[in-house]
């Protein structure tokens, strides 16, 4: 196989294409529309460029600090790093509880407004400060990662594995869905600080989602079950078989990155993951990720988010790295094709979330949260560049 029939070139040039809109459009209109001078990022911005004041929710903030700190690695010469300095120091200072655990939301002026603790803002928070300690080269912020993660494993830790998640979710049941992001937060925690204690965090999430999340018979990840990980609800169509591909994707992505680290069992469970996703979570007329899916491929809702679309992208850039493959390349180019419907707005740098199945949009302010997910599959599409220097020589897929 040559470059040309790898798919090379179209990867190369999609990932430089986003790679400018990120750096030349989003991130200077973020960096700039809705900052307070309380050093919070927008929450919202509308289609007329007017950011919403209302709440900044914390796991939005961690978000946007992730999303700078890549800016800044792929090259954007503006404050990053004093942005997301001043942030991460807002969200340390200003967020955290006397117990230990750090709020949901902050006012505009940086003090606290939605006081409750929820495990997925847990877990933005560890990503946000192993992401900052990276790129800002501050000990200090792993030392508070740390520090956050005896308070879970003090207050939240479960006899049944995993957490539970603190006081906003329904605790009649659990979902998968935060401790995904307690995973990634780990795995980027363990790279950034090189501190073993966080890779067997990032080990321990990993097994649980291998023995519990995924079903066996399909290779699909669950979302919702009872305490003990059995799949939630009774009947055909309980809540425990709803299926959301975007997130098969992302798993799929996340098993990857520790496949990489030598966990050689994330290869089969992202062969499968994907698999699944592939199969029944593409709109083929539209060319997106659709939301949610039965455990048996049949259609829950065909809206179509942005960040399916994103996550899509991801682990297909990640799986082309190791297979080389003009599928792989294939499937990275359609999702950034099906992400270009999401970006074409009237303010360019924002973006809609929510495509209907009659392809109309929600109409709603862009959210801010997005970025995270579009920056992350911008960051990963822009690694492909290291193979046309020969880092990784090209094989026979």
């Amino acid at each position: 196989m040559n470059m040309i029939t790898s798919g090379l070139p179209d990867l190369l040039a999609v990932a430089e294409h986003k790679r400018r809109w990120l750096l030349d459009t989003a991130v200077p209109l973020w960096s700039r529309t809705g900052r307070t001078n309380s050093g919070l990022f927008a929450e919202r911005i509308s289609f007329e460029g007017v950011p919403d004041a209302a709440y900044f929710r914390t796991f939005v903030q961690a978000r946007h600090i992730f999303s700078f700190a890549t800016a800044g690695r792929l090259g954007w010469q503006g404050p990053w790093a004093d942005l997301i300095g001043t942030t991460i120091d807002v969200l340390t200072a200003r967020g955290r509880r006397e117990d230990g655990f750090y709020v949901h939301s902050l006012a505009e002026d940086g003090s606290m407004l939605d006081t409750r603790a929820d495990l997925y803002d847990q877990a933005f928070i560890l990503f946000a400060l192993g992401l900052a300690g990276g790129v800002l080269k501050r000990a200090d912020l792993f030392d508070l990662a740390e520090t956050l993660l005896d308070t879970l494993e003090k207050y939240w830790a479960h006899p049944n594995g995993g957490f539970t998640e603190g006081e906003i979710v329904d605790p009649a049941f659990r979902r998968q869905n935060p401790h995904m992001h307690l995973l990634e937060a780990f795995l980027t925690l363990a790279e950034e600080s090189g501190r073993q204690r966080f890779m067997e965090a990032a080990l321990d999430i990993a097994k649980l989602a291998q023995d519990r999340f995924i079903d066996r018979e399909t290779g699909a990840l669950r979302e919702y079950f009872t305490h003990d990980w059995a799949a939630l609800g009774t009947g055909p169509q309980r809540e425990g078989d709803i299926i959301e591909p975007g997130h098969c994707c992302e798993w799929a992505w996340l098993f990857e990155k520790l496949a990489a680290n030598g966990w050689t069992d994330g290869l089969e469970l992202s062969n499968r993951l994907a698999g699944f996703a592939r199969s029944h979570g593409i709109d083929t007329a539209r060319g997106v990720m659709i939301d949610e899916v039965w455990i048996n491929g049949a259609v829950k809702s065909a809206r179509a988010r942005c960040w399916p679309q994103t996550e899509r992208a991801k682990v297909a850039a990640l799986r082309w790295k190791r297979l080389r493959s003009t599928k792989e390349a294939q499937e990275v180019v359609a999702a950034m094709q099906g992400l270009d419907f999401y970006l074409d707005v009237e303010i360019p740098g924002l973006w809609r979330d929510k495509f209907n199945a009659d392809a109309s949009w929600v109409e709603e302010l862009a959210p801010g949260s997005s970025l995270y997910h579009i920056s992350c599959a911008i960051a990963e599409i822009n690694k492909i560049t290291d193979t046309a220097s020969g880092k990784f020589p090209l094989v026979k897929a």
